[in-house]
């Protein structure tokens, strides 16, 4: 498996095998299954870089282990008895997501719009995740923001696997433009990777044809901004965006890409049968460049979720380690 330069490391100690080096500090080498909890580090983790020249950790939890407290061979040890243990824990290769579902995104007339607001793994029909009372749920609309929270009514929602709490609200559409809708969840603890995960989600709805709002930040922690309108995204384009972290573009931000292969029913608190399965690899993961922008390709209409993981700047809650995600939904086409 490759080594990657992490940290301080010199030139000439690319050549280097792990035991060869004196300090393990600089260097790491990720084992990855396609998500957080089975990936794991040599001494070191991940880092992204802000536009700004800040740096922040990307794998805080990878360093925990106690890179440099604990002798080397007894670390690597264990950090391989963990890799096998995570390899063989198929569920935690599905990408977790926080959605904002609507059945239709293009608005042909005023009215309340109902969402359903799920933690899921949409893409393998998977395993739900209980979700709490939002912090925040709102829109913006022509610039201004609307909260949304008291439309919450809490539901449940079911499944292949199981059937876990979520939330059914609404969104009064009424005059054209562009309605996008926010929520900031309260943190959630994965048990399987020991750490809580925080999803700041953006869709987006629009009424007749009128762009107004798509393109702007809406300041939060942790962003992606579009660069293509994100509900008419055409199928065989691609779509593009940039990670944000308090408004500075993050470089090297590990982005994992989710197609909504079973839609929620609206008419009914369960899932329909989805229409493709993953595909082999575990999830679907882009990088983002030194400006914190990414392109994807979309090869099929539908529902496209974009998670850039790790992103804010809060790494800690209630003493375990906190992930927040920057998540943002958008609506692909086909041509007829």
């Amino acid at each position: 498996m490759p080594l990657e330069k992490s940290g301080k490391a010199s030139p000439d100690a690319m050549t280097r095998e792990p035991g060869d080096l004196p300090d393990w500090r600089p260097w790491k080498r990720r084992f990855s299954t396609g998500r957080r909890g089975a990936r794991l580090a040599l001494c070191g983790g991940g880092s992204f870089r802000r536009a700004d020249g800040v740096e922040r950790s990307l794998r805080p939890e990878t360093t925990r282990a106690g890179c440099g407290a604990v002798d080397r061979d007894d670390f690597m040890k264990r950090t391989l008895s963990a890799l096998a243990a995570c390899i063989a824990l198929p569920a935690m290769t599905q990408a977790h997501f926080l959605l904002e579902y609507t059945s239709d995104t293009i608005i042909d007339r005023p009215g309340d719009v109902p969402v359903k607001l799920i933690f899921w793994h949409p893409f393998s029909n998977g395993y739900v995740m209980e979700m709490e009372t939002p912090r925040e749920f709102f829109m913006v609309h022509h610039g201004k923001r609307t909260d949304l929270l008291d439309t919450l009514e809490p539901t449940v929602f079911t499944g292949s696997e199981n059937e876990a709490p979520a939330f059914l609200g609404s969104v009064p559409v009424k005059r054209s433009g562009d309605y996008v809708l926010v929520t900031v969840p309260q943190p959630y603890f994965e048990e399987s990777e020991d750490k809580y995960i925080q999803q700041y989600t953006k869709a987006f709805l629009n009424r007749s044809e009128l762009p107004t709002d798509w393109m702007n930040p809406v300041d939060l922690p942790a962003e992606i901004l579009p660069l293509n309108k994100p509900y008419n995204v055409l199928a065989g384009s691609t779509f593009t965006g940039r990670v944000m972290s308090e408004g500075h573009p993050v470089a090297g931000a590990e982005i994992e890409v989710e197609f909504m292969a079973a839609e929620p029913d609206m008419n009914q608190a369960r899932a329909t049968d989805p229409v493709v399965s993953p595909p082999p690899g575990g999830a679907v993961v882009v990088l983002s460049d030194d400006n914190g922008y990414f392109t994807f390709g979309i090869p099929r209409a539908g529902h496209w979720g974009f998670a850039a993981l790790g992103v804010g700047p809060v790494t800690e809650h209630e003493g375990k380690e906190l992930s927040q995600d920057a998540v943002i939904w958008i609506r692909a086409w086909e041509l007829e």
